[in-house]
């Protein structure tokens, strides 16, 4: 009778604890800004140097085209480890693979600032790649299996900082470092947030036994297909289009192999009983959805980082520093928005913030799609501050509709999923804007050629007034009128161009609409239940 009575007093406990249980140690929260300053530097060096990609082939001996491996093998590499990074931290305990990954991480990133060719350097960013995707799902992690339910929006407050400021900033910063001091500095910029990085977790994060046994008995079926499949993947959306994309046999192999190994890779993992990451979450609604809305929010933060630069150098004519500072403008202010955001998950739906959130993303996109060869910067920065305001109410409540209801012991799987969806997201969408923008380029020229023709006299009052414009500059009137005519061309592109450009915009306004929609579908979900279940 003694034993039963223990028994049935026994789950009267919680309440007198749970209130601990809530209590986060510091050093717990020292852990946790380790974490996040490994995902900023990761995902800030995915765009760092895409604002300084012609000094650095330049400095190579490279073409612009060759050049763009530099961004290609990085996205590879982060593409393939953040999948694997769950499974690969319980083998060599979260400290240990967090520190490893960190040291390599500095390494890679000074080698990448001592290349001396294009294949050294390509080499190394791909190093880069595979130690800093490491960095970005840890960081979500650590949330979901250190913080309590109550304390957990906060955590994915911080996460956020690293997955929308990071994208904003960082042709910000690699324009300011090359324009100011060289290239190089995009790379040397990681050492001293990268040995305070190393610091921390070694302080913050205790040591736990290796499980090296479970390598035996790793998925390696599975990782492997998973790896060829999703490699051979982003290189087909980075490269298609500078390889004319199914014009191209090597882009034609590798779709190819693209879709063979990653059908294998998900019949693996949903028949196999122990797969190194979970796929069936993505069945879950509250996960699926996110999931799918993720790849939307990929599309709009490095679709816009990818567009603006573009549009500013070939229509403004635009440094890498001015570059920067347009793009600084959906930065900075979210710095000051994102610590509200888990106030205001604490007194409205969180499904209706991250539908805000996409459809103020999608307002500024469609702002942008209403642009003309004058808009610059006192124009852009406008749909910029908007932007800044939509993004840290999107990613924020995504996370929490995401995660909720996740077991502890599926945060990892739920972690490399949902920043892979992200960041797959991002490259696809970045091959569907490249390839967009070049069919509408020729869309639009053809429409405009069709209404400037040579019997048309406003054409031929136009082609008189550029020709004694450059005879009155001396040049001979054969001259002057095939230079009139070739200045004529010039100008049908750019205003093509820039037609391509607000259709690019929106695209990705439509795709953030219709994503953030769906989000309304979703279960509701409170703001302090968005964590691991217990």
């Amino acid at each position: 009778m003694a034993n039963k009575s223990l028994v049935k007093k026994e789950p009267q406990k919680p309440p007198d604890q749970s209130p601990q249980s809530d209590q986060v140690s510091v050093r717990t929260w020292i852990a946790l800004f380790g974490a996040m300053l490994g995902a900023f530097m990761a995902v800030l060096d995915i765009q760092i140097t895409n604002s300084s990609l012609q000094q650095i082939s330049g400095a190579l001996g490279a073409t612009t085209e060759e050049g763009s491996w530099i961004s290609t093998a990085y996205l590879v590499a982060e593409i393939v480890t953040i999948p694997l990074t769950g499974w690969l931290s319980q083998v060599f305990s979260v400290r240990w693979y967090l520190v490893g990954n960190s040291i390599l991480f500095i390494f890679f990133s000074v080698c990448c600032a001592f290349a001396g060719s294009l294949g050294e350097m390509i080499v190394f960013r791909a190093g880069q790649g595979f130690t800093g995707g490491v960095l970005i799902p840890m960081a979500f992690t650590i949330v979901l299996t250190t913080l309590p339910p109550a304390k957990q929006p906060i955590g994915l407050a911080m996460f956020s900082v690293t997955a929308t400021f990071a994208p904003s900033i960082g042709p910000t910063i690699g324009g300011w470092l090359t324009d100011n001091f060289g290239w190089q500095y995009n790379f040397y910029l990681n050492i001293v947030p990268g040995i305070l990085l190393v610091a921390i977790v070694l302080y913050a994060i205790d040591p736990k036994p290796l499980q090296l046994n479970r390598l035996k008995e790793g998925d390696w079926f599975g990782i492997i297909s998973m790896a060829i499949g999703l490699g051979s993947l982003e290189v087909v959306l980075e490269e298609g289009e500078r390889w004319d994309w199914f014009g191209s046999q090597a882009i034609r192999q590798l779709s190819v192999i693209a879709a063979i190994f990653i059908t294998v890779f998900l019949w693996v993992e949903l028949t196999r009983k122990r797969p190194f990451i979970n796929l069936r979450l993505l069945v879950r609604r509250n996960f699926g959805i996110s999931s799918v809305s993720g790849l939307a929010l990929g599309l709009g933060l490095y679709g816009t980082v990818y567009i603006i630069p573009l549009y500013l150098a070939q229509i403004q004519d635009y440094s890498p520093q001015q570059i920067g500072e347009v793009i600084m403008w959906s930065g900075v202010p979210q710095l000051f928005l994102i610590p509200f955001v888990p106030i205001l998950m604490k007194r409205f739906d969180v499904r209706w913030i991250a539908a805000v959130g996409f459809g103020i993303f999608a307002v500024s996109c469609f702002m942008n799609s209403t642009m003309t060869h004058d808009t610059a910067i006192q124009e852009l920065k406008w749909s910029q501050l908007v932007r800044a305001v939509g993004q840290p109410l999107m990613i924020l409540p995504l996370s929490s509709i995401a995660t909720a209801n996740i077991e502890k012991e599926q945060a990892g799987s739920a972690s490399g999923l949902f920043n892979m969806m992200r960041n797959l997201g991002g490259s696809v969408g970045i091959a569907a804007l490249g390839t967009l923008l070049t069919i509408r380029e020729q869309f639009h020229s053809e429409r405009i050629g069709e209404a400037i023709t040579s019997f048309s006299p406003r054409t031929q009052q136009r082609i008189d007034q550029l020709t004694q414009y450059f005879i009155s500059r001396g040049i001979d009137p054969n001259t002057a009128h095939n230079q009139a005519l070739k200045n004529l061309a010039n100008i049908i592109r750019r205003e093509a161009y820039v037609m391509a450009y607000n259709d690019c915009f929106y695209f990705i306004g439509i795709a953030l609409l219709v994503c953030g929609i769906a989000l309304l579908f979703t279960k509701k979900v409170k703001a302090d239940a968005t964590a691991a279940a217990h």
